[in-house]
């Protein structure tokens, strides 16, 4: 690890650091399964007792370098409260701070530039629910038409009208996807079904051939069974959404590399 990628955890609560293991978790996850683009995209994690504070990603560094402790704490201002030697990238900040900023219950976002997900940015019906996971998202996904990259201070008011109040994923046009959730866990979740369903309906359409539809009664009803299935644990017990997979997903992390721990 690279000089001043790794700031001093003096002072970090263990709630905090609890946080910080979950993202950590997370930016290898993303790697692992092929969403990361270089050292771009970003996931960034609501600080629990400072709702205007959040945990992101030092720019310059690869998914596969991030660690718990090389995590930056901002602000929705901008203002850095954690030291470390790398700057922020402007475009993600500006882009998760609209959204953290827009809806108390978004603690984590999640954004990812894949070529399934760009590839249906650019299409002009969007993401079609053709399947189980791409259900997940009827009537729950907004678009926010393409300005260039996210820099100008004015975009978040426009960003935060098309995510809304009720949408659970965003898509930029011409850009990329975005996923919210309560947590960490319920945000990789959406963002691995929303992918999936985004990839499945690339391979549709390449058949050419005509393919069905499902109806809207069962598109609601399938939206609402699959978001209640995920908070359900062993022995049928209340878990947080995702927390199922994702605690998964944190084992199999530790496994391949456990440095994001440090």
């Amino acid at each position: 690890m690279a000089d001043g990628a790794k700031p001093s955890t003096e002072g970090i609560d263990p709630a905090e650091w609890a946080l910080r293991l979950r993202l950590a978790a997370a930016y290898r996850a993303v790697d692992y399964f092929g969403w990361s683009e270089l050292t771009a995209n970003h996931i960034s994690l609501r600080v629990r007792d400072q709702p205007s504070e959040f945990l992101i990603n030092p720019y310059g560094l690869l998914y596969s370098e991030i660690t718990a402790s090389n995590l930056v704490r901002i602000d929705v201002s901008g203002n850095v409260l954690t030291p470390t030697e790398y700057p922020i990238n402007p475009a993600g900040f500006n882009i998760h701070a609209a959204i953290h900023e827009a809806r108390a219950d978004a603690h984590c976002v999640l954004h990812v530039h894949t070529v399934a997900g760009m590839a249906v940015s650019c299409l002009s019906e969007g993401l079609l629910p053709l399947t189980l996971e791409g259900t997940d998202f009827h009537d729950r996904i907004g678009y926010h038409e393409f300005e260039g990259p996210s820099l100008a201070v004015d975009e978040r008011a426009r960003l935060a009208a098309a995510l809304g109040s009720r949408n659970i994923a965003l898509i930029l046009r011409h850009h990329g996807l975005v996923t919210i959730g309560e947590t960490v866990d319920s945000a990789f979740l959406r963002m691995y079904r929303l992918l999936l369903a985004c990839e499945v309906q690339l391979r549709v359409l390449m058949t050419g051939q005509p393919f069905t539809r499902i109806s809207q009664g069962t598109l609601e009803h399938s939206a609402q069974r699959h978001d209640w299935f995920f908070r359900i644990g062993p022995g049928g017990r209340q878990i947080g959404h995702g927390e199922l997979d994702f605690s998964a997903i944190m084992r199999l992390m530790a496994k391949i590399d456990p440095s994001y721990q440090t």
